[in-house]
């Protein structure tokens, strides 16, 4: 079994910075690759980025490159989202979720998924 719980989400201004946090729990994170979603109001959940297991391989949204950055520290259990230059439209809840793939996760396809956090961008 895996537990996700995402953190540092909250209100920022258009341009600012906001780094989210997922920590997991579970012998299975390891071995796992780890992705960042987001679902807007009216939306589907929408794929921003997956990085794999262990040799760091990552997949962007074309929606979120130049502008977000994930990484993972397999030592403390946990994946980072860095989002730069947010905008209003990124005003979502922010999802993060453990696959068997990068490309596995960016069609969705995890068992595991944490509970969200909210970002809100103001004009």
């Amino acid at each position: 079994q895996v537990q996700l719980v995402e953190s540092g989400g909250g209100l920022v201004q258009a341009g600012g910075s906001l780094r989210l946090s997922c920590a997991a729990s579970g012998r299975t994170f390891s071995g796992s690759a780890m992705g960042w979603f987001r679902q807007a109001p009216g939306m589907e959940r929408e794929f921003l980025a997956a990085i794999a297991r262990s040799d760091g391989f990552t997949k962007y949204a074309d929606s979120v490159k130049g502008r977000f950055t994930i990484s993972r520290d397999n030592a403390k259990n946990t994946v980072y989202l860095q989002m730069n230059g947010l905008k209003p439209e990124d005003t979502a809840i922010y999802y993060c979720a453990a696959g068997e793939t990068t490309s596995g996760l960016r069609r969705l396809e995890s068992d595991y998924w944490g509970q969200g956090t909210q970002v809100t961008v103001s004009s």
